[in-house]
């Protein structure tokens, strides 16, 4: 139950609509209580009125104690003093608006509770999904590459409503039910201690559902992997429908979907009739409670230590603790669900960050001297992929790594802005450790153009200007001049205020890219990382944006990973990396001249 009162505690932030769920409770419970209390005179009146009128003419009892013979006495000689003026009619009358009044005044306390708690259970809603995807925010690259998309996706959208519908529902039951069963039990045994002793018969019940309610946690869980794993199947099937389609794939993908939809079905059917046997159950022995109460009661009634309608009233009272302790139960089976739900998001929230800020950051405003790659060496699993790499890039300067797709140049790439962290070596920046710099400050010196432009779905301005408070129309249009994007962008309809939809979805590859390029433009940092920023490009689209980054780098200390070496011949060095290494370097005219590896590379690609 520990991660249960995890997600009680969040209720703390929400203490003042916390307190006055549990005022408007206990109003609420009191006002209930009373109603039922009334029905003892109302039943008197019926059944035994001239009894009731003859109180009166024995004249006022002794003054009002706390006990409830004391508490009869002085009702009963109320009603009696109304009963000389006053009809049989008018006092039941009386009676009935008493209750009516009661009644209502306990569903305003209902209501009034319910509406402050409704803003508590929202509320640890809210802030389990901020930190959720503060989290993912958070956590470094390498966490995603061992995840589903869908699975992550699934967490914080079907897990988080099952907590609210299964823990979060309940959480008013926690602070509510067990007050309502301490008022009225102690009532109870206020009216009859003898017959209050029955309500011990309610623990076997706890103890019965608790049992049968074991194994939902673990039903719950798996149910949750499968849901994920549809998204799963449904998120990749968006992604490659055209693959799909065009290998005729769409009968693959349909079994496959179906027979994880039949599993998940199948798990939640079992899970859901685990679940309904609770309630049936808990009311049934409740009621076999109740039948326990009456005989024993009846016995009381033909002994004389009780009245009739004392028993009526003591059973409708005992029979409103049935609807808290059954409510309490059903909460606990619940939570059972949510409790699986709540270990599924802890896999993201408990997820360690291994990349970390310094405790104590050295500030770098801007590059002076120079970016320098000391021995790397670095490994996501078992095999190295980088080995012993070391270079450096001067302050305005442009290196470009190149390679076969596995030598290792992206991962260089990723080391630079720390999305991965080094195990072996160090780079340094002006002679800092990266890694004794704050990853903001880090991240803040450089820009980024990857292959695949990444894009989202809001406006162009907005895309350009990501990240940058307070960019002006002037720079963001000067950004976007710069990266040969201002005038296909005055063609569309909104022009920079025009939604791209999903991943830029409305444009084409090469317009795509140069947004992402205005957007590195506007940043205008001292470093600058382009990885492999045209290789998916069509040969016009790829001069349009060559030429936007020849803008961008001109006097830009640069890190380039390319795929195509037409991109790079202009650079102040090329390295040529395989199986992790450094193989050759040189300009591009030295390496031509060394008729090596990348004198091969570029005889089996043509020069636009």
């Amino acid at each position: 139950m520990k991660n249960f009162f995890k997600i009680i505690a969040l209720a703390k932030n929400y203490k003042p609509s916390l307190w006055l769920n549990v005022f408007f409770n206990i109003f609420a419970i009191v006002f209930g209580l009373f109603s039922f209390v009334l029905f003892l005179p109302f039943l008197r009146v019926l059944m035994n009125t001239d009894e009731l009128k003859e109180i009166a003419t024995k004249g006022q009892p002794e003054a009002l104690k706390f006990t409830m013979d004391s508490l009869k006495e002085n009702a009963y000689y109320l009603m009696s003093n109304f009963l000389t003026t006053h009809s049989k009619m008018e006092l039941l009358l009386l009676l009935c608006g008493v209750i009516l009044g009661m009644i209502f005044m306990k569903n305003i306390s209902r209501y009034l509770a319910l509406f402050f708690m409704a803003g508590v259970r929202n509320g640890i809603v809210k802030d389990y999904r901020n930190k959720i995807y503060s989290k993912i925010l958070a956590l470094p690259l390498s966490y995603f590459s061992d995840e589903r998309k869908g699975d992550i996706i699934s967490k914080m959208t079907n897990d988080v409503k099952e907590i609210e519908w299964s823990v979060l529902r309940s959480l008013e039951a926690v602070y509510r039910d067990p007050i309502a069963i301490t008022i009225t039990i102690s009532w109870l045994i206020f009216m009859s201690p003898s017959l209050s002793l029955f309500i011990l018969l309610l623990i076997p019940i706890v103890v019965i559902i608790a049992l049968i309610t074991r194994k939902l946690r673990k039903a719950s869980a798996n149910s949750q992997e499968l849901i994920g794993d549809m998204i799963s199947t449904t998120e990749e099937t968006l992604s490659g429908l055209k693959i799909i389609k065009g290998f005729n794939g769409e009968q693959i993908k349909k079994e496959d979907f179906e027979e994880e939809n039949e599993r998940y079905t199948s798990q939640m059917t079992k899970m859901f009739r685990r679940i309904d046997m609770a309630s049936p159950l808990s009311e049934f022995l409740g009621v076999s409670v109740i039948i326990a109460t009456m005989l024993y009661g009846g016995s009381l009634v033909f002994s004389g230590k009780m009245t009739g309608e004392e028993l009526i009233t003591y059973l409708g009272i005992f029979y409103t603790v049935i609807a808290p302790a059954k409510s309490l139960t059903d909460a606990v089976s619940n939570a059972q669900r949510g409790i699986a739900s709540m270990n599924r998001i802890n896999e993201i929230l408990d997820a360690d960050n291994i990349i970390h800020d310094p405790k104590n950051p050295i500030e770098v405003k801007e590059l002076t001297e120079k970016i320098e790659f000391n021995h790397l060496n670095f490994k996501y699993q078992d095999d190295y992929v980088i080995k012993d790499v070391s270079f450096s890039i001067p302050k305005g300067k442009s290196v470009a790594l190149v390679g076969q797709s596995g030598s290792g140049k992206s991962t260089i790439a990723n080391l630079l802005p720390r999305f991965y962290d080094l195990e072996e070596g160090e780079i340094t920046i002006d002679g800092n450790n990266i890694k004794d710099i704050s990853i903001k400050n880090l991240r803040n010196l450089m820009g980024v153009v990857t292959q695949d432009a990444i894009l989202f779905n809001d406006t162009i301005a907005n895309n350009i200007s990501f990240g940058m408070e307070n960019s002006s129309a002037d720079k963001i249009m000067e950004a976007a001049k710069i990266a040969n994007a201002h005038d296909f962008i005055l063609q569309l309809p909104n022009g920079y205020e025009t939604n791209i939809g999903d991943g830029g979805g409305k444009l084409s590859g090469g317009q795509k890219q140069r947004i992402s390029i205005a957007r590195a433009v506007l940043k205008n940092p001292d470093i600058l990382v382009l990885d492999e920023a045209t290789s998916a490009l069509d040969t016009e689209s790829e001069k349009l944006v060559q030429d936007a980054l020849n803008n961008l780098m001109r006097n830009r200390t640069s890190l380039i990973i390319a795929h195509r070496l037409s991109t790079i011949q202009h650079a102040d060095e090329i390295i040529v990396m395989q199986d992790g290494k450094i193989m050759e370097r040189g300009t591009h005219e030295e390496l031509i001249n060394q008729k090596g590896i990348y004198t091969k590379l570029t005889d089996m690609q043509s020069f636009v």
